[in-house]
């Protein structure tokens, strides 16, 4: 709104309406703009949940072995987030662009469907909250919706890299002056790094095309829903899924910024993206949204982000990732999330199959992961039997908050480095 506002006044020459044309005076003000949302609104916000008394039942004291009681602990805080992330957007954002419309859509999507989820635990008093099979609905229908737009509109495009070799074995990367549709994606640590998923069904023939885009589509669903129910499993302690969204939103508005601007995008070899400057404004809000909700969930926590929350922040990441066309950098990027995820389900298939033969028997302690550390042998139930029984030693959820954002650290600059390392 802001941003049609002042082009219109700049066009009268008035003072300073002229900033709003760079990228990077409008990533700056909606980082500063959401960190005061939701650093003063939240705590007007909190104290209202605490007055209304809308909170989730979370371990007591005599579960957790540090003592630490998290009963009245207000939750969906997750609103917090979404709303310092929408208002900073929608004042600053340019409304027409493609992949701003889709992230505002990505935001209100999840962040209803785990409003819904909340309601149903807090106010129905039902543990289980939403029945799996809609979030895995609403996931599902978020994938397609993403998937189809991306295939269908007009401004999604890209230029390809071209490879010229100058005198002397000299390589220098240009971008094609064509803007093109392509079904392409960046392959960590290779040279060629882009990889078409119409090459991957290429023996369809002429159908190639719309079979890659039906790829396309299918990785799309599937990566929505990994990293959301991966952020969702992340968040189990005070500051641990907002801390490391916002590591990873850090990164990936560093991948957005470099596949906006041709001269960046040229000189790394990627894929050069027309209006993805876009999404720097979007995630600058993002990220300043979670410092600012970090503020108060950080231990002792004051708020929990709940549902609404934590699906929100894995289906933005998810989303943003794929738009960029940096989805195959995920596993590497949210490996926090990814561990967290595969814990889950090795656990799972672990005790089904122990069930079968007649035993009792776990890999790990306790899961999601980070539970495993905090978890004494002696809260296992009797005659379990557990693979992993080390750290025998447990960690403070504080610790081990820190430690966790330091492996995403490592590994958001890991990803970084990928675009050199081929």
């Amino acid at each position: 709104m802001l941003y049609d506002l002042f082009q219109w006044l700049n066009k009268y020459d008035f003072p300073g309406a002229g900033m709003f044309g760079y990228t990077s005076f409008r990533s700056l003000m909606a980082i500063i703009l959401a960190l005061l949302i939701s650093s003063i609104w939240g705590d007007k916000f909190i104290n209202l949940l605490k007055r209304k008394q809308i909170t989730e039942t979370q371990r007591d004291a005599s579960i957790d072995p540090f003592g630490v009681n998290k009963v009245g602990v207000p939750s969906m805080g997750g609103v917090i987030i979404i709303f310092a992330t929408l208002i900073p957007c929608l004042l600053l954002g340019r409304l027409n662009n493609i992949y701003m419309i889709l992230m505002l859509i990505t935001t209100a999507w999840l962040g209803s469907l785990g409003f819904a989820d909340d309601y149903i635990k807090i106010f129905k008093k039902d543990k289980e909250g939403l029945h799996g099979k809609f979030k895995i609905i609403g996931q599902v229908g978020l994938g397609l919706i993403v998937g189809l737009t991306l295939y269908l509109s007009p401004q999604v495009v890209i230029r390809e890299n071209i490879e010229i070799e100058k005198p002397g074995g000299k390589i220098e990367v240009v971008h094609a002056a064509k803007e093109i549709k392509a079904t392409q994606t960046t392959i960590p640590f290779f040279k060629s790094n882009n990889l078409d998923y119409a090459d991957l069904v290429s023996f369809m023939g002429k159908h190639a095309q719309e079979a890659g885009w039906v790829l396309f589509v299918i990785v799309t669903i599937f990566v929505v829903t990994a990293v959301s129910n991966g952020a969702n499993l992340n968040d189990g302690m005070d500051g641990m899924a907002a801390g490391n969204s916002a590591i990873i939103g850090i990164t990936l508005g560093i991948l957005a910024y470099v596949s906006s601007h041709i001269e960046y995008a040229g000189y790394l070899n990627i894929m050069y993206i027309p209006g993805s400057e876009e999404l720097v404004i979007f995630i600058c809000a993002f990220i300043g949204a979670l410092i600012g909700f970090l503020w108060y969930n950080a231990y002792p926590a004051q708020v929990f982000m709940g549902d609404t929350g934590s699906l929100t922040i894995g289906g933005i990441i998810a989303v943003y990732a794929i738009i960029i066309h940096k989805e195959l950098l995920i596993p590497i990027l949210c490996g926090v999330f990814l561990v967290e995820n595969l814990s889950v389900i090795l656990q799972r298939l672990y005790y089904k199959a122990g069930k079968r033969k007649g035993v009792k028997q776990r890999l790990f302690k306790r899961t999601p992961i980070h539970d495993h550390f905090r978890t004494s042998m002696s809260l296992i139930e009797p005659g379990c039997s557990v693979v992993f029984t080390k750290p025998d030693k447990l960690f403070h959820e504080s610790k081990i908050t820190i430690r966790f954002w330091i492996v995403t650290i490592v590994l958001a600059a890991i990803t970084i480095i990928t675009l050199k390392i081929r």
